[in-house]
């Protein structure tokens, strides 16, 4: 058979290889986590003092909730009670971080195992962290998969995820109405554009 028909040939992940790349990207996904959270330390670092010369602390009244930065543990700096970690709630760097750690996950586990072919019935967008709703259900989605594919979760936790998260996430985010309907149905037309939202009433 000749080298190309070998390249045109689909990639095929063995079952049992599943597991080390769950954990690879697990891995991954931490690391993009604490590399984001040094870089957001780094950034707010003041510059260095002169001897003898103490830093101004920060006005209270320039600290907002939304500035302060929220942990995985749902807890922000500062505040007291739990934080949402949705990212929809999230602003500026927080939520950058979020759409970092995010990105690993759906390029590096979600697209190569689940992404299947991209046709006229279920389009994709390589852009999809432009569309809204798409960072939102990719979002959800990543956080129950943390969730139940965490070593406490019950033995039944991936399959309650493929159930209950995974398939009717795909099929919302994939459908020719969803949020990419608009965008690339054959990967040798890529497209993206982002469609009109209702006005709310009034406006």
């Amino acid at each position: 058979m000749s080298e190309s028909a070998h390249e045109n040939e689909p990639v095929r992940i063995p079952d049992h290889d599943l597991d080390d790349l769950v954990s690879t990207v697990t891995q991954l996904a931490a690391e993009s986590r604490k590399q984001g959270e040094t870089l957001a330390r780094l950034t707010d670092e003041q510059p260095p003092q002169q001897d003898g010369e103490q830093a101004e602390p920060d006005s209270a009244e320039g600290a907002t909730p939304a500035s302060a930065p929220a942990g995985r543990d749902g807890a922000a700096a500062g505040a007291e009670g739990p934080s949402c970690i949705f990212i929809l709630a999230l602003d500026g760097k927080a939520y950058a971080e979020e759409l970092a750690g995010l990105t690993v996950w759906v390029h590096h586990l979600l697209l190569p195992v689940y992404g299947r072919e991209i046709t006229t019935g279920r389009p994709w967008c390589p852009q999809w962290h432009e569309h809204p709703e798409a960072v939102a259900r990719l979002h959800a989605l990543w956080l129950a998969w943390q969730q139940l594919t965490d070593v406490k979760a019950s033995l039944a936790g991936p399959s309650s995820w493929h159930r209950d998260h995974l398939d009717p996430a795909l099929l919302q985010l994939r459908s020719p109405d969803g949020p990419f309907g608009a965008c690339t149905t054959s990967p040798a037309r890529p497209n993206h554009r982002l469609l009109a939202s209702p006005e709310p009433a009034g406006v």
